[in-house]
């Protein structure tokens, strides 16, 4: 049984969802995404008429006869949300938490691939995988989702994309269109975030919030590291220590952002403050456009 509240809850952000879903984004969602992929079929020996590009030059010099690689449109995507619920995202000093944000964006999703008749699955991690959902069909199967995704969690220290990402690797053998959903407060850049990009269609969406950016003059502050625990206390009427905070932190991002643009992987950010609707619904639109050049 489903707690009441937690029933009102999810028929909210069904509704709110739905609606993002169905009346702006499904036009987006479909030339983003469907139709864009190609899947290995098989290798066969080369016939006059084929197309010496799909010639795989490996197997023909093991079998000294030309052979080509063989594709077959993708038909059916296959959606993963990939979700960080450390002790980080607990924070919000805006109209939602960033695990509320999260379970907007995450729930928009699942929508879009459910109306479309893609296969949804979802992996919740910290500091280790906590929680992994097959990917299957159905509005049935998206509110399970939904209720995981808002049910309480046990909100622990530390982030490890890493362990999430290495064990996305091992349970899934095609490709999927991924949305790894996260904060990001590492120690360090992810080093599966390639290896992940290869195989799979990886989209990274950071979560911020306005006081991570910045921080108001409010005098003495005690702060407290939700990723480790640590409390300091921080002058924060110093007009030096604040810009500071705001350049350490654009630093951060940019080099965030770097790393992404690296690895070609597509990135967008949500923040608390906002609804997920327009970033989500730019990057899109973004993402149709470059496709079409």
């Amino acid at each position: 049984m489903i707690p009441k509240h937690l029933l009102q809850e999810i028929r909210h952000l069904e509704l709110k969802a739905s609606y993002i879903a169905n009346d702006m984004l499904t036009g987006e969602y479909l030339s983003a995404f469907k139709g864009q992929g190609m899947e290995f079929d098989e290798i066969r020996p080369y016939t006059y008429g084929d197309d010496i590009r799909a010639i795989d030059w490996n197997v023909t010099a093991r079998m000294h006869y030309p052979h080509i690689k063989i594709f077959r449109e993708e038909r059916e995507l296959t959606l993963m949300l990939i979700i960080d619920v450390s002790a980080s995202q607990r924070f919000g000093s805006e109209t939602k938490l960033k695990s509320e944000r999260t379970a907007e964006l995450a729930a928009v999703l699942a929508f879009l691939a459910t109306r479309n008749n893609d296969k949804v699955g979802l992996l919740i991690f910290a500091n280790h995988v906590q929680q992994y959902i097959p990917p299957q069909k159905g509005r049935a199967h998206v509110w399970q989702l939904i209720k995981t995704i808002l049910a309480p969690q046990e909100f622990q220290q530390g982030t490890d994309i890493d362990k999430a990402l290495e064990y996305l690797l091992r349970i899934t053998k095609r490709k999927a269109m991924c949305f790894l959903i996260s904060d990001f407060v590492t120690t360090a850049p992810p080093k599966s975030l390639a290896l992940c990009a290869k195989r799979h269609d990886l989209v990274a969406v950071q979560v911020q919030d306005q006081r991570e950016q910045s921080l108001p003059k409010c005098g003495l502050l005690d702060f407290v590291d939700s990723e480790s625990g640590e409390v300091i206390t921080v002058n924060t009427s110093d007009e030096q220590f604040r810009q500071a905070y705001a350049a350490d932190q654009r630093e951060r991002c940019a080099k965030l952002n770097k790393h992404f643009r690296r690895l070609g992987i597509d990135n967008f950010t949500i923040n608390t403050a906002t609804s997920v609707a327009r970033p989500l619904i730019e990057f899109l639109h973004l993402r149709t456009t470059r496709q079409r050049r």
